[in-house]
């Protein structure tokens, strides 16, 4: 033992070389740097995953409350809830600045003929790519990417999108995941042909399907690459302070572009039922 005190046999701990008490274990453990990975969360493959279900819940909860209150689930765009947090530029022009969260966890009950196929997808794909995103970035700094690529794809629609048009669904944040993992394959020096050929793929169908926010997709991909990029590149010595400096930059960016568009656009907007943009 390390120590040379006396301990019985049912308190030594077989080690590398011989045998060690209980409280000499209990030293050397403190004194192991814990594994982290690229981007300093904790490694492990036994750590539960909670931000990815949690969001999952809150978007299907935010649906069967639409639904309910529409009394439809195809139809749930008529209900309250829905039209006050869909995304349209004239309105958050107007000062509903809430919109550009909300209409992230809004999902349209008649996607494209299909049923509730928006929601399904979307769900999908946040579970199938977020979960390993979360393993790798750990729970604050996915929450952060998630949050950003959502208010990436926002920010894309105000700048270039139709000023009276609604705009809902979790798909620039799931983009945004597609590209913080696109971040991480090339990070860990790993084939990135199979995530880019998702993205490729993706990206090709917002394009080719009808009724389909390429804006939104396209801005959530770029500010989830962006802030995940700061999130696995920062360097260890300062990598908390410049992963949280780059996450604030690149919100003050969006939130000042926001405002500007907004300002030139000079909406006015009349019970959220008629609007004149002369911008």
């Amino acid at each position: 033992m390390r120590c040379d005190r006396p301990a019985c046999t049912d308190c030594l701990r077989e080690a590398s070389v011989g045998h060690q008490c209980v409280d000499c274990v209990n030293e050397g453990v403190k004194s192991v740097r814990p594994a982290r990975t690229v981007s300093g969360a904790k490694a492990g493959r036994g750590r539960r995953l909670v931000v990815v279900p949690a969001l999952i819940l809150v978007n299907v909860a935010a649906f069967a409350a639409t639904a309910v209150q529409a009394g439809s689930i195809v139809d749930n765009s008529r209900s309250t809830l829905f039209q006050d947090g869909t995304l349209v530029p004239a309105f958050v022009s107007a000062g509903e600045w809430w919109r550009l969260v909300t209409s992230g966890f809004l999902h349209f009950g008649n996607y494209g003929g299909y049923g509730p196929v928006h929601l399904l997808f979307n769900m999908f794909a946040l579970w199938v790519i977020g979960r390993d995103l979360e393993v790798v970035l750990g729970r604050g700094r996915f929450l952060a990417v998630y949050l950003i690529s959502l208010l990436g794809g926002s920010t894309a629609v105000m700048l270039f999108g139709d000023a009276g048009g609604g705009v809902a669904g979790a798909s620039g944040a799931v983009y945004g995941i597609f590209g913080g993992i696109a971040v991480v394959v090339f990070k860990a020096r790993m084939n990135p042909t199979p995530v880019l050929t998702l993205i490729a793929i993706n990206i090709f169908l917002s394009v080719t399907l009808p009724g389909i926010s390429l804006l939104g997709h396209i801005g959530g991909l770029v500010a989830g690459t962006l802030a995940t990029a700061a999130m696995v590149y920062s360097p260890p010595a300062r990598r908390f302070q410049v992963q949280l400096a780059a996450c604030i930059a690149l919100l003050v960016i969006m939130l000042v572009a926001v405002a500007l568009r907004g300002s030139a656009m000079d909406c006015q907007v009349d019970g959220h039922l008629y609007y004149f943009c002369n911008g």
